[in-house]
């Protein structure tokens, strides 16, 4: 290392069934020694704060180790102590030790298909490449590889993995089988280790699931207990106590129990990492020093494992859903009725069957408020507009009936054409009012009517939340009766509509209180105060309703003709000033004869 640089960088691949990996510094000299730091992780460079190795103080200046992260790359930092003159040369060298055939280690050299692990310097360019020096020399001068110090069988055995098979059904739906299996024979003398594939995108938006369960029948009177650990890119099986407790200083996995009391376990991960998951299962049997392995009893489990969109599909109180954010797919629980959790199973803050009960009372029944206005508009002769009220008084009610979260629902048909027909009458509800205040010509109020019944279906197709799908309709409307209003002024040169009565007790109040439910629908609505505030909603524009919908129109004073008789007579025939009252008919003569 050059006096102008601060460290080197390298990096080493370690292939499957590697069960340790030992980065040794040799060859060390410099102005005090050896004045270096070793630092080793793992998929990403070390930081400053990782742990280190201060090669002045440990001869050898080695790190090891167990267990690590299978094909994936592990980075090897060699950093140089500050104020250190000159320059420093050393040799790193990377043991990996095959756990499937123990007795064959690694040269602690690179050999010649590992080009990619090329030198990277902090600071400056340069570095010694990893493997370039030649190996170290052996204590009688001969080269040869130096030996990896034996461990204990027990810590450097692995076993065979079986593989499983992938079958997709639907998005986030994968279902993983085990050749021969799902069942599945657990020796006392060796684990079964299983490996589950998860596909990078494809598989990190679900719910990884595994279920284990005993044959109880299989274990023969003895006192049993099969143990599973799920654990990410590499197998924990290194030992009985790694077996147990699923978890070593540098690794911790999923641990699942199952056993003659407790037969069956379950164990659900959201949104896992993708890669490999490998399970281990160990048959071990419980004695008075805990537990120690069993001696002649094969148990035989039950293997399940399977991806799915979302935990017991969200259950009664949520809905699964699928999102997509930043490119990113996954799948959600929506939970209604207070309950939370990743499948909607925490009840902590979850609402009474009384307040489920009296919710959907205060949403369906206060559509009752629309009586009063199809009592009106019949009355006044409005029957399309009173068939509108009643219209959306029905649906409203059993739409609400039906979008209840909970147990307290009720659905005559289906939920979207409940939702899309609610909408549409508390929209046309508004539109024809407004439309029928401005007293249009019977030709225009029909086409304004079925041009806003087209014209309003299209825009909830397209956002049926949206809030100018009420408020755009209703200036509309307020426009197209502003402009009669003002034109029927103008002609008549009064107000209209004329008597100060009308504006008083009608217009004014009726106008207030839908001002008013359009405010609370806009800015005060929110999820947790829908059940009486919505209610609140219906009974204000339906109550704004019979104020604002306008009296009867008064009979025209035009006379048509006068029915004809049978056979032979005279008709006669009005006068035409009179019947555009241009003239009093009380002193209106007769002045036509027509004969038939």
């Amino acid at each position: 290392m050059a006096p102008h640089n601060r460290s080197s960088l390298y990096k080493v691949f370690v292939p499957s069934y590697t069960s340790r990996v030992l980065v040794e510094v040799l060859r060390c000299h410099g102005a005090e020694g050896c004045p270096l730091w070793l630092r080793v992780r793992a998929k990403a460079p070390p930081l400053h704060n990782s742990t280190a190795l201060d090669c002045r103080e440990h001869a050898p200046c080695q790190l090891a180790l167990d267990l690590p992260f299978w094909q994936h790359w592990y980075y090897v930092l060699v950093e140089k102590h500050p104020g250190v003159p000159g320059s420093v040369s050393f040799q790193v060298t990377v043991q990996l030790t095959d756990c499937s055939r123990p007795s064959l280690a690694r040269p602690p050299f690179l050999p010649s298909s590992a080009s990619m692990n090329m030198p990277h310097s902090f600071g400056s360019a340069g570095g010694l490449a990893l493997g370039d020096s030649p190996p170290p020399a052996s204590p009688n001068g001969t080269k040869h590889p130096v030996p990896i110090p034996t461990a204990s069988p027990a810590s450097e055995r692995c076993w065979p993995v079986r593989p499983t098979l992938r079958n997709e059904l639907d998005t986030f739906s994968v279902h993983f089988y085990i050749f021969f299996g799902p069942n599945v024979s657990v020796p006392p003398d060796r684990p079964a280790v299983f490996v589950i594939n998860l596909l990078p995108v494809l598989d990190s938006g679900g719910v990884l699931n595994l279920e284990l369960r005993l044959n109880v029948s299989s274990l023969c009177g003895e006192n049993v207990t099969v143990f599973g650990c799920l654990n990410h890119e590499v197998p924990l099986t290194s030992g009985d106590n790694a077996s147990v407790t699923c978890e070593t200083e540098s690794l911790a996995g999923f641990l699942l129990s199952v056993n003659a009391t407790a037969s069956l376990s379950r164990l659900r991960i959201p949104y896992p990492q993708t890669g490999s998951w490998y399970l281990s299962l160990r048959s071990l049997c419980a004695t008075e020093h805990g537990f120690e392995p069993c001696t002649n009893v094969t148990a035989e489990v039950y293997l399940r494992a399977y991806l799915s969109p979302c935990i017991n599909d969200c259950g009664i109180y949520g809905q699964c859903k699928l999102l997509r954010t930043n490119n990113y797919l996954y799948a959600a629980c929506e939970c209604k009725a207070g309950w939370n959790g990743w499948g909607c199973t925490d009840n902590a803050e979850a609402f009474s069957y009384g307040f489920q009960l009296l919710s959907t009372l205060l949403l369906c029944l206060s559509n009752v408020m629309f009586v009063p206005p199809v009592a009106i508009a019949v009355r006044s002769h409005y029957l399309l507009e009173a068939a509108v009220y009643i219209f959306t008084m029905f649906f409203s009610t059993f739409y609400h009936a039906c979008d209840q979260p909970g147990i307290v629902v009720f659905c005559i048909m289906e939920y979207d054409v409940l939702q899309f027909c609610d909408f549409l009458g508390s929209l046309m509800s508004v539109w024809v009012t407004v439309i029928a205040m401005a007293r249009l010509q019977p030709v225009v109020k029909q086409v304004l009517y079925l041009l806003g019944a087209m014209l309003l279906s299209m825009a909830l197709q397209m956002d049926r939340h949206g809030l100018w799908n009420l408020l755009g309709p209703s200036l509309f409307a307020l426009g197209i009766m502003a402009i009669a209003w003002t034109a029927r002024t103008i002609r008549r040169r009064h107000c209209y509509p004329p008597t100060w009565k009308r504006w008083a007790f009608y217009l004014c109040p009726g106008a207030l209180i839908a001002a008013a439910a359009v405010l609370l629908y806009a800015f005060v609505e929110t999820e947790e105060n829908y059940f009486y505030i919505h209610s609140i909603w219906h009974l204000l524009i339906a109550g704004s309703v019979g104020f604002l919908l306008p009296p009867r129109a008064k009979p025209s004073r035009r006379l048509g003709p006068l029915p004809r008789r049978k056979g032979c007579g005279y008709q006669l025939c009005v006068n035409e000033q009179e019947e555009l009252g241009l003239v009093d008919p009380a002193v209106a003569s007769i002045n036509s004869i027509c004969t038939s």
